[in-house]
């Protein structure tokens, strides 16, 4: 194994021998130099995982010397060292980057310890770079799965979302839309990619933990406060909190964030300072906020608050083809999660996924493919091994009743030709609402249109299907 490089930069040779000696005993491979210009040839050519910086050199500062090396490499290990001890320089070395600052004479013990807390410091900067890095790649625009129109509309806006400097975000849209999925698109494609995204989910944390899971606590706040820590809000500092579910946040506690979001500050529990807030706030919610607000069960201003930029994630029955590119996606992952080799879908299983109205949106389809991976033996997904429930959704809807259409310019109502043994009237109203809106494509205003009812009607019977309405 390599051993790790540290750069030596200092015009006396006495120091840089005694150094050299030291650090070759604790297992360093050092490199020398006694000017500035020396330093940044070496810097480039050998890409120490450390440097050890003497301030005042021949050829210039070496609070220069550190800026270069920052600017060339923002996560290099820069240790300033100097004879004399200025306020101001320490100030300056500090604020230009510099890992720790070490006077004359040099206590090596002391610089031991530094140097390897330096090293380990610039491989986890390099590791959390790299992860985020995988992250960024892993849940941007570009692996949102969907070409219908509804889903086009919808991460057009999440992506000027992305680039604007909007300080909070409402995602609204049913359970198993994938609300964290475009959230995290959200972070990772702003300017706050590189810093942390932090999620809470409001609903699955006790009602009297989440406020200091939020805000944090100072120590002695209550009775099990035995130290101080940090919320997510700190966590979150110049990135992104997401926090779902925020319909189960509790009135009072609705109040204190709202006070954050218009205040731009927050305070721990049990603190007595407030504390700004650098964070995206990014919220979601399966539930209607404005309904709940008129309910009295969300606070109204609130959900103002959050809704400056309001994105609705469409339902997966309205979405057209989509189930389509989502279940070939969850094949060819299950392929090599499973070691399978199923090619995809049957003709019947295609023409069921398409007219299935999915309760459950992408994660009801994603857990039906892996099921089914599970069982089947061919090399396609066939109607055996689909949930019985699923297919019965389909065999149960009865043909289209016959409609005798009025004459041409008359405003009668059309009539329907009951059948002999009689109809489910709530199947047909499922039945057409579903085929409006595949035949317009997902698009509520046109199969609006088609039904010959309004938006807001055909909202409210797609919900009544769903069953997010009380009878």
């Amino acid at each position: 194994m390599p051993k790790e490089k540290v750069l030596i930069v200092d015009d006396d040779p006495a120091i840089r021998y005694t150094l050299t000696e030291a650090l070759r005993g604790w297992g360093y491979d050092p490199v020398e130099a006694a000017t500035v210009t020396a330093a940044l040839e070496l810097f480039e050519a050998e890409q120490p995982s450390a440097v050890l910086q003497d301030i005042n050199l021949p050829d210039g500062s070496g609070l220069d010397a550190l800026l270069e090396y920052k600017k060339r490499l923002p996560q290099s290990i820069v240790i300033m060292i100097t004879g004399e001890v200025q306020l101001d320089n320490t100030i300056a070395a500090l604020r230009g980057g510099a890992h720790d600052f070490i006077g004359k004479p040099i206590r090596l013990s002391e610089l031991q310890v530094t140097i390897r807390n330096g090293i380990e410091t610039g491989k986890l900067r390099r590791e959390i770079r790299l992860l985020r890095g995988q992250q960024g790649q892993r849940f941007n625009f570009d692996q949102i799965i969907g070409k219908s129109p509804a889903m086009a509309e919808m991460i057009g806006l999440a992506r000027k979302v992305a680039a604007s400097e909007a300080s909070s975000v409402l995602l609204l849209g049913e359970s198993g839309t994938g609300k964290d999925l475009v959230a995290k698109a959200i972070h990772y494609g702003s300017s706050r990619a590189d810093r942390p995204f932090i999620a809470i989910n409001c609903a699955a944390i006790p009602a009297t933990l989440i406020e200091s899971e939020l805000f944090g606590h100072e120590k002695g706040a209550f009775t099990d406060a035995r130290a101080r820590k940090e919320g997510l809000f700190e966590q979150a500092q110049g990135g992104t909190l997401f926090l779902d579910e925020i319909g189960e946040l509790e009135l009072g506690l609705q109040a204190k964030l709202l006070r954050v979001l218009e205040e731009g500050t927050f305070r721990r529990v049990g603190g007595l300072k407030d504390l700004p807030l650098d964070a995206r706030v990014i919220a979601a919610s399966n539930r209607d906020l404005k309904t709940e607000s008129e309910a009295g069960r969300f606070r109204l201003d609130l959900y103002y608050r959050l809704s400056v930029i309001q994105i609705d994630l469409p339902p997966l029955r309205e979405r057209g083809d989509d189930a389509l590119l989502l279940a070939n996606y969850y094949i060819s992952h299950f392929n090599e999660r499973l070691r399978k080799r199923i090619r995809g879908l049957t003709s019947a299983v295609e023409e069921v996924f398409r007219r299935y109205h999915w309760p459950g949106n992408v994660r009801e389809l994603r857990n039906i493919i892996e099921r089914v991976m599970i069982l089947e033996d061919s090399d396609l997904i066939t109607l055996d091994w689909l949930p019985r429930g699923l297919i019965r959704d389909e065999r149960t809807v009865p043909s289209t009743p016959v409609i005798a259409a009025a004459p041409l310019g008359e405003t009668i109502a059309p009539t329907f030709r009951l059948p002999d043994q009689g109809i489910d009237l709530e199947q047909v109203e499922l039945s057409l609402v579903r085929q409006a809106m595949e035949q317009s494509g997902g698009n509520q205003t046109r199969a609006s249109e088609l039904l010959g009812i309004s938006r807001d009607q055909l909202r409210y019977r797609l919900k009544k299907i769903d069953g997010s309405l009380p009878e």
